[in-house]
């Protein structure tokens, strides 16, 4: 597992405020559940530095070797 830069840290950490502070606006009660999933992947991703959608995406895109 490939550990990320911290710009891409940084910005999965100001891209998971911006979700967390937009549901606290809304309102906890208001938003649809599905919603709390990718505002808290984006906060893991930047704590522990691993982004697993990231790793998928990487794989299922990679060129194929000759």
């Amino acid at each position: 597992m490939d550990k990320m830069e911290p710009s891409m840290k940084a910005f999965f950490l100001f891209v998971g405020l911006i979700l967390w502070a937009g549901i606290w606006l809304t309102g906890f009660d208001v938003i649809h559940w599905l919603l709390y999933l990718p505002a808290t992947f984006f906060l893991i991703s930047a704590i522990i530095g691993i982004c697993p959608g990231l790793l998928f995406f990487r794989e299922i895109f990679r060129e194929k070797q000759p």
